[in-house]
């Protein structure tokens, strides 16, 4: 499976636990210490680790098991290194504190959004006739 691929299917197993503001950063020009990084946010700490076992468990499922991980147990920042792809699961306020981001600005940003979400706002924003006033 290509690197870009697999990060957005681990993104995609962000959203399964309503993260938000998820993001991918293609690092590829940018450095040589990973490829991509995805990070996203989180409302509480129980989210943060709601996110972080979904994701963890969707990468076993996939037979790409974390190779490290850190912050799961203080749940502000969570990160999942997969070698090639590192995953940041922030408390939202962290990630206000950090900015990473901005630390990273010259890497290409992809907003992720859920799929199925997507194509149920398509389908509820459809244009519908207007009614002829009598």
């Amino acid at each position: 499976m290509r690197t870009k691929t697999l990060a957005k299917k681990i993104a995609q197993l962000a959203l399964t636990k309503k993260a938000h503001d998820v993001i991918l950063l293609d690092l590829r020009k940018v450095s040589d210490m990973t490829d991509f990084f995805i990070v996203c946010s989180a409302d509480s700490d129980i989210q943060v680790k709601a996110v972080a076992d979904a994701v963890m468990d969707g990468t076993d499922e996939l037979g790409v098991p974390a190779w490290h991980s850190e912050g799961l147990s203080q749940r502000q920042w969570v990160l999942l290194d997969y070698i090639d792809i590192v995953v940041h699961i922030f408390h939202k306020e962290v990630r206000k504190f950090y900015s990473i981001e901005k630390l990273w600005g010259d890497a290409k940003i992809e907003s992720i959004t859920d799929e199925l979400e997507k194509k149920a706002t398509k389908k509820t924003t459809k244009k519908t006739p207007a009614r002829k006033r009598a």
